[in-house]
Formats: C-alpha cells, sequence, structure tokens
C-alpha cells in the first residue's frame, strides 16, 4: 500500500511533466508565429502560396518552311524514268525533285538539265565521291566553292543534299552564263577541255531521254523543248549511256 509521501511525489513529478510539455508548446508555438511573421509579413492569407507550379519557358513556334511547288508534269515524268533506270525509290526521290524544280525556277535554268547532270556525276547517290574529292549529288569539289556555302553549313555540307543542289545548280547556270553556251557551260563544269565535248553530249543525251520519257507519257515521241538550251546551241549527239564517272568539277 503507497504511503501519503508517495503519492505527493507522483502528483508533484506529474505536474512537473505537465508544466515541462506546456513550455515546450510555447516555444514551438512562439518560433512558428516569429517564423511565420518574418515570412509573410503583410499578414494576407492570399500571399501565401498554396504549391509551387513551375513554369515552362515560352515555346516559341518554328517558322514555317516554304511549301514547295507539285511537281510539273515534265519533271513528274523524269522522276518516273530515273526511278525506274537507276532503280531508286520514287517516294525516296521526289523531295528532291520539287527541290531542283524550285532552284532552277529561281536561277531560271531547265529543271531537266540539272536532272540529267545529276544522273551522270552520282546516278542519284548523295553520298557518292570522287578520286578528286568531288562530293555529292552534283559532284562538287569542297576547296573550289567553299565561298558559295551557307552561313553555319556545319561539316560536310556538299553531302547535305539541298546545299549539294543549290551550289551545283548556281554553279553550272554561272558556268553557261560565262562560257556563252551550254555546251562550253557543261564541259567546264566538268573541268574537261577535250575538243569532242563527250561529257556535254552524255549529258545532253540522258537529257533527250528524259525528254522522250514524258513525250512518250503523253502519247507523243517529240522532245519536248528546252529552256535552257541558248538558241544556236548545238543539238545533243545521240551518244550512249556509259557508266564511266564523269570528271570532276572545276572552279
Amino acid at each position: 500500500m503507497l504511503s501519503v509521501s508517495s503519492v505527493f511525489q507522483r502528483i508533484l513529478l506529474r505536474r512537473k511533466n505537465v508544466a515541462l510539455y506546456l513550455i515546450q508548446y510555447l516555444v514551438i508555438t512562439g518560433v512558428l508565429f516569429l517564423f511565420a511573421f518574418f515570412l509573410f509579413p503583410s499578414g494576407d492569407p492570399a500571399s501565401v502560396p498554396k504549391e509551387i507550379v513551375p513554369v515552362a519557358p515560352p515555346q516559341v513556334a518554328p517558322a514555317a518552311e516554304a511549301e514547295l511547288a507539285p511537281l510539273s508534269p515534265r519533271m513528274r515524268a523524269a522522276l518516273g524514268y530515273v526511278a525506274r533506270r537507276y532503280r531508286v525509290s520514287q517516294e525516296a526521290l521526289e523531295p528532291l525533285f520539287e527541290l531542283m524544280q524550285a532552284v532552277c525556277e529561281e536561277q531560271r535554268i531547265d529543271p531537266l538539265l540539272i536532272v540529267a547532270v545529276m544522273a551522270i556525276e552520282s546516278r542519284f547517290n548523295p553520298f557518292a565521291e570522287s578520286p578528286m574529292g568531288a562530293q555529292g549529288l552534283m559532284q562538287i569539289i569542297p576547296r573550289f566553292h567553299m565561298d558559295k556555302l551557307p552561313e553555319n553549313a556545319g561539316e560536310n555540307p556538299f553531302l547535305d543534299p539541298e546545299i549539294n543542289v543549290r551550289v551545283g545548280v548556281r554553279i553550272l547556270e554561272e558556268a553557261i552564263r560565262r562560257r556563252g553556251g551550254l555546251i562550253e557551260g557543261l564541259q567546264y563544269y566538268a573541268g574537261s577541255t577535250e575538243p569532242t565535248a563527250s561529257y556535254a553530249n552524255r549529258v545532253l543525251a540522258e537529257k533527250q531521254r528524259i525528254e522522250q520519257a514524258f513525250g512518250k507519257q503523253n502519247g507523243s515521241d517529240a522532245e519536248a523543248p528546252s529552256a535552257a538550251t541558248p538558241a544556236g546551241a548545238t543539238p545533243p549527239a545521240a551518244t550512249p549511256p556509259t557508266d564511266a564517272p564523269s570528271s570532276a568539277t572545276s572552279s
């Protein structure tokens, strides 16, 4: 049986514990109050953020790319001819033909001439490279034409089909204009000085076959007129096709 003194001791101990708990509670409450007072001095509950939501940076819509015009009937026929003759996917070639058509319209040169040059130069292989270092679809020698590249062209720019076509068309247009004729311009493009103009004849023979494919598609074997052939130019020779690589593009 507990004595009276023991009971009083337990009561005092409990009171001490309660007092200690009360003091701790008041201290913690005071600290929290001070923290809230300094953090949110306005005292406005609306100023207390309920949730921190990360804000995404504004999305800048990419500039709309210029849409290329649909292929003309001549280029559509050329596309089918090239796909069959060179065993290249027509679907893979179509964007390239649309690009050639647009660039040639800008440079005022017959796109079928560019198709023929590309057939002779690379057989539509965008990664073709000659022993002379000519690269890409139109076999451009980089060291001669670095000045024609756009800014930020990156590494191996002449293996980029769009850059290769744009630069190649510009080179050929300038060659035809400066040399005074289609045959002379083609020979200059190939870096060839031989008198028989064999390179130019090969290109023009291939172009003639493409024109004939267009004529057959439209129920006529007549050759369609060439917008790139100047008055008085030598007509294309009936040179049979050859798989031998053409000479490298000159400066």
